[in-house]
C-alpha cells in the first residue's frame, strides 16, 4: 500500500475555489500557509508554468488546490501549450462544476474528471462529456458520502476511491460497502482502480487495490 503521491506530484498551477466544500482540505491549507489573500479568488502562478517540464514524475495533478472551473480561459490555454510541449507526461484536472466548462479540444496527455461525493451527483459524469472532449476521463469518489448506485462508467479510463480526511466535527467515513460497488462496477469494465490509503479504516491491507494507468507509471501503452 502506497500514497497516491508518491506516483502522482501535484503541481499547484491555480490556488483558491469559490465552491465552499466543508470538507476542504486546500482552502485550510490557503489559511494555514497564506498562500493567497482571498481563497474565494482563485490565482493563477504562470511562472510555475516551468515546473511542468519536470520529468522526475510521469504524472501530475494540476488542480489539487482549485477546480478547473474557476479557471480563466487564458490560464487554460497557456496550460495546454505547455502540456503540448512534454507529450509524455500526464497531467490531471479535475472539477465538481463541469457544466461550467467548455473545453472542445485538448492535449491527448490531459486527463478530465469530475469528483463525486453522492449519488445525485452522477450527472457530473454526463456534463463531464457533454462541455469537454478529450482522449482521457476519469472519476474521483472522494470523499465517498453514501452508495452512488449504478454508474455509467463507458469511456472511463480511471477510478480514485477515498473517505474524507481531517477532523473536521460529523467527518463522513466511507463504508466499506459503498466502495465495493464501485470498486465491482470498474472491474466489470476493466476500470483500474485506486483504493487511496485513507480506507485503511474499511479494509485491510491485503484487500487494497491500488492500480493506475500505465502511462501515469511511464510505461507504454
Amino acid at each position: 500500500m502506497y500514497c497516491i503521491k508518491d506516483k502522482i506530484k501535484n503541481i499547484n498551477l491555480v490556488i483558491g475555489c469559490d465552491i465552499g466544500c466543508s470538507y476542504c482540505y486546500a482552502r485550510n491549507n490557503c489559511k494555514r500557509f497564506r498562500s493567497i489573500p482571498d481563497f474565494n479568488i482563485p490565482t493563477f502562478f504562470e511562472s510555475k508554468l516551468r515546473l511542468l517540464d519536470n520529468k522526475k514524475y510521469s504524472a501530475y495533478l494540476l488542480t489539487g488546490q482549485s477546480d478547473l472551473s474557476g479557471w480563466k480561459d487564458e490560464w487554460v490555454e497557456k496550460t495546454f501549450e505547455k502540456i503540448k510541449q512534454n507529450p509524455k507526461t500526464q497531467y490531471i484536472f479535475l472539477t465538481k462544476r463541469p457544466e461550467r466548462l467548455n473545453i472542445q479540444t485538448a492535449p491527448d496527455n490531459a486527463w478530465f474528471g469530475v469528483t463525486i461525493t453522492t449519488a445525485k451527483e452522477k450527472v457530473r459524469i454526463k456534463q463531464l462529456f457533454e462541455n469537454v472532449k478529450a482522449k482521457h476521463y476519469h472519476l474521483t469518489f472522494e470523499p465517498l458520502f453514501e452508495d452512488v448506485g449504478s454508474l455509467d462508467l463507458e469511456n472511463i479510463d480511471w477510478i480514485v476511491v477515498g473517505t474524507e480526511t481531517g477532523n473536521r466535527k460529523g467527518k463522513s467515513i466511507s463504508k466499506r460497502e459503498w466502495v465495493l460497488n464501485i470498486v465491482n462496477q470498474a472491474k466489470e469494465k476493466n476500470i483500474p482502480v485506486f483504493m487511496k490509503e485513507d480506507l485503511i479504516c474499511a479494509f485491510n491491507e491485503d484487500e487494497f487495490i491500488q492500480e493506475m494507468p500505465k502511462s501515469f507509471l511511464g510505461e507504454e501503452v
